[in-house]
């Protein structure tokens, strides 16, 4: 076993910190250290530093399995610990060149402080005041640094890698923050004149003229338009990075009809073995490996089935079903009934023999012997409350006397579960589960209720060869007979297939928009060109057939892009606009109205902060105009808005009581500002020189 595996309690035999020792390990190997660059495949170089694919790997590995039960999925994971990577670097060269540092004593106080990373080692604990023991860790950090045992060798290279790089950027970019923070600065008269804006209010009456009074089928827009518009506003229409545009159809290879009966005809031939079982769980892991049985009561508000009501009025030892549930044909079997609380408070003590890294922390004989002690001292007369401060080591509730309040069943491990439904308020006892020994009291719990233990015998729909190589061979012929964008258009309308469109898609995408995580599309993509087919690609249940539309390189958006993003509609919108303004003729709003067959309308208290005004919408023209002192009792030009044609009049400007004093405004509005600080590494992405082989090796 690991030295980290085997530490032990070890009292107060230790008489000093071992401050230096801690230091050289750290400073020895771990803050100099490449990134073993030499050795495999790099993934990236960012300014000349390389980031290395084994080691990129195995982040991720590590983190899917962190973040499995969230539903993590890895191209998300690649890209996001990709741009931690860069950040990273980025930081710390940074930081380098502006001479910011992190010292020994920094160093080892963040290490052996409340956020020291080793942390989540149970062992370094000290269970009676929850704070890191600094001398056993510094013990075993010496060891780890002299030792030549390869498993220990090993352990040391992840903690390199693992713990003390994060530490060091997290810390250099707090102090890069904090460097810029130091330098804004919030003159008096901007703070002055934002305080003015926000509680500026105004009243105006104006006349509308919105762009539906104009048929669409009355506006031709051409791409020369839009290449036109694109070029006008070619700032808002930047590609940073190359893109492509595809259009694809499905041919679905999802269970049918057919294939549906044939599995419901299969769990019907269990459906007497099943009943005659004796042993639920022996027969649902012999028949069904894969199904899970949970061999408890669940009250009935717990139990989310379909046909709930039908399966619990089902008699102790009956069946019922098949029936439909998710991708499964399912037969319930009632195995037991009982009444039961729905929910529970418990407080507890723990005494832990594996952490959460299912690592061996304590030998069972001796967590036994502990616990049994703790139990004997409160039966003594000893405090839960002292017992719970001094031994547990359950982070989740010593906080709080070591007390769960009212959780719900199943909302535990199993003994744990059990004891504290299935037991009255008042009880107490040992009870051992998967992390060490507990000691229990029941508290409280609801009033019983009726609760039903359940053995579910599922097998899935599953699509058949037939229905398989129907679907396979109808996509394999279409992709054949396509053979450009025009022919790939023309058979799919032939077929009665829904053309579906994904744009924007960039080299490093792992997911696109209708088909989910398609890596393999994506590559395809910017491996072929503009009118391309592909070959059928299996996505799940169906085997579906691409084309590329289009392509944007870095530059100027293409049409195409421009009009899948309905840019083509504000073209239109524009054309509107100045057909409107050539009927808004008169001196007086009045006049305008009749002109326009349209009336007078009024709007108060709009507010400089906001660009939405009732009835319209989001409108920031109208509402900047507002606020235009020249138009008091005058009326102005016609304003293309975002949903009509507009000439108003402002009545009257004023404000509303100021919420707060001027000087907590500043403070909030320095705030605000330093926010900005956040985003200053892609300040520092724009200008660094960065080769990324994502595209390569994923």
């Amino acid at each position: 076993m690991s030295i980290i595996q085997n530490i032990r309690e070890r009292g107060s035999w230790i008489l000093i910190c071992i401050v230096i020792a801690l230091i050289a390990f750290i400073l020895q190997d771990g803050v100099g250290r490449n990134n073993g660059n030499n050795d495999t495949t790099t993934l990236g170089v960012v300014n000349g530093a390389s980031i290395n694919k084994i080691d990129f790997e195995q982040k991720v590995q590590n983190t899917l399995q962190q973040y499995a039960a969230q539903g993590a999925q890895r191209g998300q994971v690649i890209n996001e610990l990709w741009d931690q990577e860069v950040n990273g670097i980025l930081i710390k060269q940074e930081a380098e060149k502006i001479g910011l540092s992190i010292g020994k004593k920094e160093l080892y106080d963040i290490l052996s402080g409340p956020q020291s990373p080793f942390r989540q080692y149970q062992q370094f604990i000290d269970p009676t005041t929850g704070e890191l023991k600094t001398n056993e860790l510094n013990t075993v950090l010496a060891q780890l640094n002299k030792s030549t045992k390869k498993e220990e060798v090993e352990q040391r290279e992840q903690l390199y890698k693992n713990i003390i790089p994060p530490v060091i950027e997290q810390r250099l970019l707090r102090k890069y923050q904090a460097l810029l923070y130091r330098g804004i600065q919030t003159p008096k008269w901007l703070v002055e004149k934002q305080y003015a804006e926000n509680n500026a209010i105004s009243n105006i009456r104006f006349v509308s003229v919105p762009y539906t009074t104009i048929a669409d089928t009355t506006i031709k827009v051409s791409n020369e338009d839009v290449s036109a518009y694109l070029k006008e506003n070619s700032a808002a229409f930047q590609v940073e990075e190359a893109q492509r545009n595809i259009s694809f159809v499905a041919f679905s290879a999802a269970p049918t009809t057919a294939d549906s009966m044939i599995t419901k005809n299969n769990i019907l031939a269990l459906k007497d073995s099943f009943q005659t079982s004796k042993d639920a769980a022996s027969y649902l892991n012999k028949v069904t490996p894969d199904t899970r049985y949970y061999d408890g009561f669940l009250g009935k508000s717990r139990i989310q089935i379909p046909e709930k009501e039908a399966v619990l009025s089902t008699p102790i030892g009956g069946l019922y079903g098949p029936y439909v549930d998710g991708p499964n044909y399912t037969i319930a079997k009632i195995i037991g009934t009982r009444l039961l609380p729905d929910s529970a408070s418990v407080r507890h003590i723990l005494i832990m023999t594996t952490n959460a890294q299912n690592q061996v922390i304590r030998e069972e004989g001796a967590a036994k012997v502990l616990i049994d002690s703790i139990k004997n001292a409160i039966a003594g007369g000893a405090s839960f409350e002292s017992m719970v401060e001094k031994y547990s080591e359950d982070g989740g509730s010593k906080a709080n006397g070591g007390i769960y309040e009212m959780f719900p069943q199943a909302n535990m491990v199993k003994p744990f579960n059990d004891f504290s439904f299935e037991n009255p308020v008042g009880s107490k006892g040992v009870v051992k589960t998967e992390y060490g020994y507990h000691y229990i009291e029941v508290l409280k719990q609801t009033p019983p209720s009726p609760a039903f233990n359940i053995a579910y015998l599922a097998l899935p729909i599953v699509a058949s060869k037939e229905t398989t190589t129907t679907a396979q061979t109808a996509a394999a012929k279409f992709a054949a007979e396509s053979k450009n964008q025009k022919s790939f258009n023309a058979n799919a309308l032939k077929l009665k297939k829904q053309i579906a469109p994904a744009t924007g898609i960039k080299i490093y995408d792992f997911n696109i928009q209708g088909l989910g995580e398609t890596r393999e599309i994506v590559r395809w993509a910017f491996e072929k060109k503009v009118n391309d087919v592909s070959e059928p690609f299996e996505i799940g249940d169906d085997y579906v057939v691409a084309t590329i539309t289009g392509e944007d390189k870095p530059g100027l958006m293409s049409v195409e892009t421009a009009k899948s993003k309905n840019i083509d509609v504000i073209i239109r919108d524009q054309k509107k606009a100045e057909i409107i303004k050539s009927k808004l003729k008169g001196a007086t709003l009045e006049a305008i109205a009749t002109a326009a067959g349209a009336t007078v309308l009024q709007a108060d208290s709009l507010s400089y902060t906001s660009t939405n005004i009732s009835g319209l919408g989001n409108e920031p023209k109208l509402v900047g105009a507002s606020f235009n002192k020249a138009l008091l009792n005058k009326v102005s030009a016609p304003i293309a808005g975002n949903s009509g044609v507009f000439v108003i009049s402002v009545s009257n400007m004023g404000a509303i009581a100021a919420p707060g004093d001027l000087a907590a405004f500043k403070e909030q509005y320095q705030g605000r500002l330093s926010n900005t600080i956040l985003n200053s590494v892609l300040a520092l992405k724009k200008t660094a020189k960065i080769e990324d082989n994502r595209a390569k090796l994923y």
